[in-house]
């Protein structure tokens, strides 16, 4: 059976992550690891992928609390997740068999690395609370172990801390959403739970802390502060897994929580969904647009495209508590498809950066430049995700950020009229936040590959190895054929929507010319393959006619400034001068700035020096005065160190009457 198939998979990803320490002094012990785990991800990939019929799979372990045993189950959605868990975590291992060759400390990744992907297996075939709960936080403490296994550097160190606070409280959130969801049966098996009777204002309290406990690990605002300190710390190839595949988990908790445990939805629970995802896609993209650090950059744009997700997941809930399961179908079949699309785009974009990284050893952009000459394969595949990301045409980003919108433009049929104002102005924010993508990635690859090196390392920098470009140029190769070919993703995404939303989007493949209708084709259409063919065709008739027309060879000259030929590079725009109109424009939408200029007096010789402080509003705001509380109580806590035996038992005595107050209401 697949499911049985992906648990042994699972358990052997644990016994390579355990062989390692025992195959630690082999030279090639890095390639074994890698190729093993990529290996086992491969063929959990085709089990999920392989048709299984319409029936879900389940079965229950002999392991976790006394005879009650571990419950896994295999269905639609998870068999999604797990295909996109897995394709990741193949790719991010060939990805690495490469790029683990540069890793200075290999023991400090090797045992973590299959067992992370482990962890992620596990949570989405979880079928009860202790199942799911054990491998959320498996999952995150190994996630912790390579976030801080370059823990030479300081702000490595802080960032792994801060992740940790971060994963414990989302996971305290979960616990509680799941006791709640028990009840005073203690049902913890996902089939007791969906039969329990359910009381909206429990139903509500549920939703607030499965917000809190997936949104903390998704990356949504304002629990978004530990992921552009985090990601930016792993190694390149653990980045990828995290931004492109751990997010995804998150947002499966989401929806088995939302679609699945708490029954019919009511229509304000897609309000949540709405402004934080809403929030989270400006937030992410206004952060992304001034970083100078490449990874960093990388990390706020999955802030963006989490919320472009939640956006989706909260239409579809709003939609499906009216009873609309047509549009219902769409939003749901669109968050979806762009939980796939992000993990193959950012895995590539990672792994590019990671191939920069290892080449010049800068994360830094304004210290780049002119990569292009010298890694010219890897630009190229850097510039197909970045147009992917950016949602152009023909790759996929552009076919799942138009299903939300075509998603958004339904929404004048849902009843409340608070729905009926708040989704355009989230129309709004999300074309907003697709401009301004654009903007970032044009900055990011113009600054990082064009132009002239900005620094010796730069000028010294060499392509990367085989294995790193097979893998970036494999995502590439699916991003282009899930926006030329959607219509096969979007019905295999059909039985989950048919499954959690009552309904499904039409069958694409009886739509002539491969083309998809979100509804019908009466009224809005798309043919990837048709544009795909026309910009091809049209950019090699421009070629043809430039090269007919100006037959005279191709010259390169020094670049004209204003008429001074200049051969520095520091006269190039940088990366800050580039994002300038936009942060003093917007900026204080999403962040506070200061800016601090020395000017030398007339006569003085010295340069003068500018400086700008990015500052966050949400740490500014929510987390410094929540860090103060916390200090203040527990330096008042203190005193408890220095009572008397007859005051702790007096203190002991008042907590056992008020647990038992707590028990009888």
């Amino acid at each position: 059976m697949p499911l049985d198939f992906a648990l042994l998979c699972v358990g052997a990803l644990l016994i390579v992550g355990a062989a390692s320490i025992y195959w630690r002094d082999r030279e090639d012990v890095a390639r074994l690891v890698y190729g093993a785990t990529g290996g086992l991800c491969a063929a959990i990939f085709l089990s999920a992928v392989v048709p299984r019929g319409a029936h879900a799979l389940s079965t229950v372990l002999p392991l976790g609390l006394p005879w009650l045993g571990m419950h896994f189950r295999l269905d639609p959605l998870s068999a999604f997740f797990l295909a996109v868990v897995n394709l990741g975590g193949a790719a991010a291992s060939v990805y690495a068999i490469g790029y683990g060759a540069h890793e200075k400390s290999p023991m400090r990744v090797l045992p973590f690395f299959p067992a992370f992907i482990a962890g992620m297996n596990a949570v989405v075939l979880a079928d009860d609370a202790f199942a799911f709960l054990v491998a959320w936080e498996f999952m995150s403490l190994t996630s912790w172990a390579l976030v801080i296994s370059q823990h030479d550097r300081r702000e490595n160190r802080a960032a792994a801390y801060i992740y940790l606070l971060m994963a414990s409280f989302g996971t305290l959130c979960l616990l509680m959403a799941f006791g709640i969801l028990g009840g005073a049966t203690g049902a913890y098996d996902f089939a007791s739970i969906r039969e329990t009777p359910k009381d909206a204002w429990k139903s509500g309290l549920v939703l607030a802390f499965v917000i809190l406990g997936a949104g903390s690990k998704a990356g949504l605002v304002p629990l978004h502060i530990w992921l552009p300190l985090a990601h930016p710390a792993a190694p390149s190839h653990v980045s990828a897994l995290m931004s492109g595949v751990m997010t995804k988990v998150a947002i499966y908790g989401f929806i088995r929580f939302a679609f699945d445990l708490l029954g019919a939805p009511a229509f304000w629970w897609g309000l949540h969904p709405l402004v934080f995802g809403a929030a989270s896609a400006l937030v992410g993209v206004l952060f992304a647009t001034v970083q100078s650090d490449l990874k960093k950059l990388l990390a706020y744009s999955t802030i963006e495209n989490i919320g472009i997700i939640f956006i989706a997941l909260g239409l579809a809930l709003a939609f499906k508590a009216n009873g609309q399961a047509l549009p219902a179908a769409l939003a749901f079949t669109a968050a979806l498809f762009h939980v796939f699309n992000h993990s193959l785009f950012k895995s590539a974009l990672f792994f590019g950066a990671g191939a920069v990284l290892g080449a010049t050893g800068e994360k830094n952009i304004e210290k780049l430049g002119g990569l292009i000459r010298a890694m010219p394969q890897t630009a190229f595949v850097f510039l197909g995700a970045c147009v992917a990301i950016s949602a152009l045409p023909p790759l996929n980003g552009f076919v799942s950020e138009w299903l939300v919108f075509q998603a958004i433009l339904l929404s004048p049929s849902l009843p409340q009229w608070v729905l009926k104002l708040l989704t355009p102005a989230v129309g709004v924010a999300l074309a907003l936040s697709a401009a301004l993508g654009a903007g970032a990635y044009v900055r990011a690859f113009g600054v990082v590959f064009l132009g002239r090196p900005r620094s010796p390392a730069a000028q010294q920098a060499r392509e990367t190895d085989k294995w790193s470009l097979g893998a970036m140029s494999g995502m590439l190769f699916l991003c282009l054929l899930a926006g030329v070919l959607p219509s096969f993703m979007i019905d295999t995404i059909s039985p989950a929507a048919m499954d959690y939303v009552g309904g499904r989007m039409p069958s694409q493949a009886d739509i002539a010319w491969l083309s998809i209708a979100p509804i019908a084709e009466s009224r809005s259409s798309y043919n990837g393959l048709l544009v795909f063919g026309f910009i091809t065709f049209s950019s090699l008739a421009a070629m043809q006619t430039i090269k007919t027309l100006w037959p005279r060879p191709v010259r390169r000259a020094p670049p004209w400034d204003c008429g001074y030929v200049d051969p520095n590079p520091a006269t190039q725009y940088t990366a800050s001068s580039f994002a300038q109109p936009v942060r003093r424009a917007l900026g204080a939408i999403a962040f506070s700035v200061h800016e601090k200029l020395d000017m030398p007096l007339p006569g003085e010789t010295r340069p003068a020096h500018f400086a700008v402080e990015i500052g966050d509003r949400f740490i500014q705001f929510i987390y410094d005065p929540l860090n103060k509380a916390v200090w203040y109580c527990a330096g008042r806590l203190n005193v408890v160190n220095y009572l008397s035996i007859q005051e702790y038992l007096a203190l002991v005595f008042a907590a056992l009457v008020f647990l038992l107050i707590i028990v009888a209401l």
